[in-house]
């Protein structure tokens, strides 16, 4: 079959139907992005950056609808979709406002009878390969950044969320970007690797699995083209005993369980020192057990599905192993009337007694469950935090500044956080470690991987 169906986890219902590309159509768009991007790069960056303002506010007229597409695609409650709209505005203008000054000519210092400066010129071809859990907050670090530097964006969104390319699509063309510069093609995986393969791309932006990383890796092997990977996480928090402990609760819990735990950054386990471990543990629990499981169509709903029954059956096993080896369960999941053994509907779940000899503690378990370990200083956190494959964000509750900064210089991560987790700054660079991934979207760096450095060395006296 050359179709496929998106099954939206509210109901289990065919929400979304339909075709994938043909080899023609991959052809024709690969030939039509190599075309537009020959004229597209000799265009102003400031009318670039025109086009990607009136794009984004084209999206964010249609919060509403956007939200509701996403709430019904991959489950998280009406209540919170409109906030991944703030945050593509967010990131997006942030990246709009720094790209004149980014992608300008650096002029070296003056030597006689030479003109000498290096440009940032575009790459070419960027194909971008999203995920569904954050289909926009993932896809806006490549798309906008790749356009507003000269390059043309090629887009395969997840099949769990395909609405979301096309939706692209409509903003793009409404704010009069030139045919060709942006196109979504929905594919299959062998699909995406032969276009990963074709010598008419120039660079892949992933977010996905540590294995679909080495997928694309692979499909690009022996091309010399540049990759960034952005591959998951299982990010640690630390609190201190000098830390605030009801916002140390607040924040923890909000980024264990926002998105029902589907975040690459979001918090996976906690380390507490053992003089505030107990009313830690105790208000965390407290706050936990306030949560509504329910349909995400629901505007009281606070957690709702997972993105698919599997998913959560994984989770389920996941947690059944630790308890079995010894962790103890804080919550009662049968007090969440929807969990159901078979459904992506998933109570929260707190573990403690857990030890790094659990999968629930080293793997990632990517939804609503989180261990919490006891911990006698900050060495034996770092140790702790340290010990794992990944490497994306990881963060520390105190008051003392100095104290976390000195515990960050030795944590193995690409974002180090004190006081908050789970949140992107556009200004600062996201980038991740060990099987985090590698290269670098964001901040003005993000510049630097979608454009190669050009030298000029010009003899102006002979």
């Amino acid at each position: 079959m050359n179709t496929f169906q998106t099954i939206t986890p509210v109901d289990n219902s065919v929400y979304v139907e339909r075709e994938f590309a043909t080899n023609q159509q991959v052809e024709s768009a690969l030939n039509k992005a190599v075309e537009a991007q020959k004229h597209w790069r000799q265009t102003e960056v400031s009318e670039r950056m025109a086009i990607c303002s009136r794009a984004v506010d084209a999206f964010v007229d249609r919060r509403a609808d956007i939200a509701e597409e996403l709430t019904w695609q991959m489950g998280r409650p009406i209540a919170f979709t409109p906030g991944e709209v703030g945050g593509f505005e967010e990131r997006a203008r942030y990246m709009i406002s720094v790209a004149e000054e980014s992608l300008s000519p650096e002029e070296i210092e003056p030597k006689t009878g030479f003109t000498r400066y290096i440009k940032h010129t575009p790459i070419g071809v960027v194909f971008v390969v999203a995920p569904w859990n954050y289909p926009y907050l993932t896809s806006v670090n490549a798309i906008i950044p790749a356009i507003l530097a000269g390059n043309v964006v090629l887009l395969k969104h997840s099949v769990q969320t395909p609405l979301c390319a096309e939706r692209y699509a409509q903003v793009f063309q409404e704010a009069g970007l030139p045919e060709g510069v942006f196109q979504y093609l929905h594919t299959t995986h062998d699909t995406a690797q032969s276009i990963i393969q074709s010598d008419q791309v120039n660079f892949v932006a992933f977010t996905g699995s540590v294995a679909g990383g080495r997928s694309v890796e692979q499909s690009a092997a022996g091309r010399f083209i540049s990759l960034g990977l952005e591959l998951g996480g299982k990010d640690p928090a630390y609190v201190r005993q000098d830390a605030d402990l009801e916002h140390a609760i607040e924040t923890t819990v909000d980024g264990a369980f926002f998105n029902s735990g589907q975040s690459c950054c979001g918090i996976e386990r906690i380390y507490v020192h053992r003089s505030v471990y107990d009313p830690f543990v105790e208000g965390f629990v407290d706050l936990v057990n306030k949560y509504r499981l329910g349909r995400p169509d629901d505007p009281e709903t606070t957690l709702g599905p997972v993105v698919k029954s599997s998913a959560a059956d994984y989770i389920r096993e996941q947690t059944t192993r630790a308890i079995t080896a010894g962790a103890r369960a804080h919550i009662d999941a049968s007090t969440f009337d929807m969990d159901k053994s078979g459904s992506p509907y998933l109570a929260p779940q707190v573990l403690t007694d857990v030890d790094h000899t659990m999968s629930v503690m080293t793997e990632e378990s990517f939804g609503p469950v989180v261990g919490i370990m006891k911990v006698d200083d900050d060495q034996q956190a770092i140790n702790l935090m340290n010990d794992t494959e990944f490497g994306l964000t990881a963060c520390v509750f105190t008051a003392d500044e100095g104290a976390a900064a000195m515990i960050g210089d030795e944590v193995e991560t690409g974002t180090w956080f004190m006081n908050r987790c789970d949140y992107l700054d556009p200004a600062l660079a996201w980038t991740g470690v060990k099987n985090s991934g590698r290269g670098c979207t964001l901040s003005r760096l993000g510049f630097d991987y979608l454009t190669r450095p050009k030298s000029y060395h010009l003899k102006t006296k002979l």
